[in-house]
């Protein structure tokens, strides 16, 4: 089967002409080592999930740092996707996925020489720099590759390695954490020997007509935003524990990053090249896009982080056991990504499945809002099944019709506009969520310690004081119990939170205009 495909792709030479289309077999070709770094990509950001209890209380970190392991490196890939976006316009797209592979690279390897949680997260932000590059390039390349009809088809495959990764993550971190002779700094390492194959692999399959032209680089746009969405972060991440949600901090911190966001609009309005050309949100379907991106990002990276709390801390389960039992999740998004992007390929509709995605994410997590300590294993497993399947629906194709209304030299700008509100979304979402969290287990505790009576009341706080995360093993038989029904609570609260923004996100896309997909790239 052949596709269309720009003249010139298979041969390597900026506008190389007489290129015929590319068969199925040379795009798998192209794509393997697009896959494969999109595979580090998110393996980096799963592998350490069920570590992360382990690795805070070794490096003496409390749910603060924790949250924070993982919002570093989405802070940092949300604000650097719109610059790999607009680079991707302007330079070589193979050498910027090679660049943002090498930066994966080092910082993986320094994480995992971390001795302070503290260093554990400026690591993080290095390593999710080289994240937002994989992130925004493999749909960007794809993109430049294949027709928007033929795209879905492979969409579908990058959301079949997305659910691979995310599945494989963290079987994978928690079999490492419980091998004695590896321990989780193997978590870090191990994606390492992966990115340089995918390296090469890139260096031999992957060729890219380069479009050279003047460039300019909004460095401004990428300072303001980075700084907009850093102070939004900080603030989420302290307010309720370091200061009242309604004080003067938040005041002065909401404020500073509004007025920082309106810079950022007024440069961009001036850009000659804009890191996001504020031109494409008058495209009905690119903003309505944006802002369902926004919401789900909320509801897939929340199903991500606070599973392993859940299982580890409320089900005293292992590592690699919570891995194991995150599989329904993961399973449900493997099978909605790769059937939608098949038959949408077929059909050329997509937004039948955007809706019932919305309506399955929603689904999903209030049914997890309900979830307990105690609750039935297949219980927690079929409302896991029904979220996998609505974020798999969704994440893809968002991209998809949003790429399907623009320009080729605006390819690259819209991709990461999409990518960015789902990756800010995620951010601060976690962020806010695991601020929330930590207030909800530490009242949770003191309610249950002190139903235990005087024996209650000797225990203290349970090791939950100052935002610390328990030793479960530490505790007496009551106080664990305890300490188990908590978080139980808590984590079943934070996904009761975050279905109204899963709900919002189908309302949005009720109002996303269909247009059928296109047969050139043109």
């Amino acid at each position: 089967m052949a596709t269309t495909t720009p003249s010139g792709v298979r041969d390597g030479d900026a506008g190389a002409a007489g290129g015929t289309p590319m068969t199925h077999r040379q795009i798998m070709e192209a794509l393997s080592g697009l896959m494969l770094g999109m595979f580090v990509a998110i393996l980096s950001s799963t592998i350490v999930s069920n570590a992360l209890p382990e690795i805070i209380t070794d490096l003496g970190g409390g749910q603060s740092a924790y949250t924070w392991v993982v919002t570093a490196s989405l802070l940092a890939m949300t604000a650097t996707t719109p610059l790999w976006g607009k680079l991707a316009d302007l330079f070589s797209k193979k050498l910027l996925v090679q660049f943002s592979l090498v930066i994966y690279v080092v910082g993986s390897v320094v994480a995992g020489l971390s001795q302070s949680s503290g260093m554990l997260i400026a690591c993080r932000v290095v390593q999710g720099i080289g994240v937002g590059g994989l992130s925004a390039l493999a749909q960007i390349v794809m993109a430049a590759m294949i027709s928007p009809r033929e795209r879905g088809r492979y969409s579908g495959y990058l959301g079949a390695v997305f659910a691979v990764a995310t599945v494989g993550g963290p079987l994978l971190g928690g079999v490492i954490t419980d091998t004695d002779w590896l321990g989780w700094r193997w978590c870090f390492y191990v994606g390492v020997p992966f990115a340089v194959l995918a390296l090469l692999v890139l260096q031999k399959t992957l060729r890219l007509p380069v479009v050279r032209r003047e460039v300019k680089v909004d460095w401004s746009g990428a300072a303001l935003i980075s700084a907009a969405v850093s102070l939004l972060l900080v603030w989420v991440t302290f307010a309720g524990d370091k200061y009242d949600w309604l004080s003067w901090q938040t005041a002065a911190m909401v404020g500073g990053s509004v007025v920082l966001g309106a810079l950022f609009v007024a440069v961009e309005a001036r850009a000659a090249e804009p890191i996001i050309p504020l031109r494409l949100f008058r495209n009905r379907t690119i903003a309505l896009a944006s802002l369902a991106s926004l919401f789900v990002g909320v509801a897939m990276f929340a199903g991500t982080v606070f599973f392993s709390q859940y299982f580890q801390l409320a089900r005293d389960k292992s590592p690699t056991m919570s891995g194991v039992m995150t599989i329904p999740m993961i399973a449900g998004l493997f099978l909605s990504s790769t059937v939608s992007g098949q038959i949408i390929t077929k059909t050329g509709r997509w937004k039948a499945w955007l809706v019932s995605g919305g309506v399955l994410v929603t689904a999903g997590l209030g049914l997890l809002g309900t979830i307990r300590y105690d609750t039935a294993y297949w219980h927690v497993a079929l409302f896991m099944a029904v979220l996998g399947l609505g974020i798999g629906m969704m994440m893809q194709n968002l991209v998809l019709c949003t790429q399907n209304q623009v320009a080729p030299r605006d390819l690259g700008a819209a991709s990461s506009v999409v990518t960015f509100f789902r990756s800010l979304g995620g951010a601060v979402g976690v962020s806010a969520l695991g601020a929330v969290m930590g207030n909800k287990v530490t009242d949770y505790v003191k309610e249950g310690l002190a139903a235990l009576g005087p024996k209650g009341a000797a225990l203290g706080h349970g090791g939950t004081g100052g935002g610390g995360i328990p030793d479960l093993d530490k505790l007496p038989a009551p106080a664990r119990q305890v300490m188990e029904s908590a978080y139980g609570h808590a984590v079943g609260d934070v996904f009761l939170y975050s279905a109204p923004f899963a709900l919002l996100a189908f309302l949005v896309t009720l109002f996303i205009r269909e247009v059928a997909l296109k047969n050139a790239t043109h």
